[in-house]
């Protein structure tokens, strides 16, 4: 897997990252999510470096002019419902990108052990992906189980071309499993990377739940 972690240089990125783990800028949940949107648009723009390109002609008002343009077709797959700003931040720098949306969530079996969960996908809505270029993207990656079972549940959608997993913010666990059960030419974008989870799976120091952070909070089955 090639992992891409946006904080190995310093850029505007590390303000937008502050503002999300503070305590108390997180009360504003507008601002939360437009946050997690511009860091997308970041993230995005650092994959659109590794895309396929071709020269195309254009005609101006006093001449022509040639650029390279982008050739994948990309489709857009975020993991309800954190994953809604992300993928708003993605496609407003790929805006041609077709759109996929899949669900994933905590399913806690035992009411007496909050650390004991399992992910859950019960929803999908998605175009063909064969032979296309696949961006799944989800703003944390703590287990790395809602990555692994999403791509699982998109495989009767055909098989993409290439794929990049865009996150914001990852801890190692994560990424490893992402290593073991990802095609080994994955790439991973993401913005930065924590050392650990506790005990009921949530990023530390992270920033807590992004999904009620961003919408609030909601009653669990």
């Amino acid at each position: 897997m090639h992992i891409h972690h946006l904080l190995d240089e310093n850029s505007v990125a590390n303000t937008f990252i502050s503002e999300l783990r503070n305590v108390e800028i997180q009360k504003d949940q507008m601002r939360f999510r437009r946050n997690i949107e511009r860091l997308g648009e970041i993230l995005g723009y650092e994959l659109s470096k590794k895309l396929s390109y071709e020269p195309q002609t254009m005609t101006t008002p006093l001449g022509e002019a040639t650029h390279q343009i982008i050739q994948n077709e990309l489709v857009v797959c975020s993991i309800l419902r954190a994953g809604l700003p992300l993928h708003q931040g993605l496609l407003n720098y790929f805006d041609k990108a077709e759109n996929s949306f899949i669900s994933a969530y905590r399913h806690h079996p035992n009411p007496y052990n909050d650390a004991e969960f399992e992910i859950k996908v019960e929803y999908l809505a998605s175009p063909s992906l064969e032979g296309k270029t696949l961006i799944l993207a989800d703003p944390m990656l703590a287990t790395g189980r809602s990555f692994v079972n999403v791509y699982k549940a998109l495989e009767n959608m055909g098989k993409p071309k290439e794929i990049h997993l865009v996150a914001v913010i990852g801890a190692e666990e994560g990424i490893e499993l992402l290593k073991k059960e990802f095609p080994e030419d994955t790439h991973l974008w993401i913005a930065t990377i924590d050392p650990s989870l506790n005990d009921r799976g949530y990023i530390v120091p992270g920033l807590g739940d992004a999904g009620d952070l961003c919408y609030g909070s909601k009653m669990q089955h």
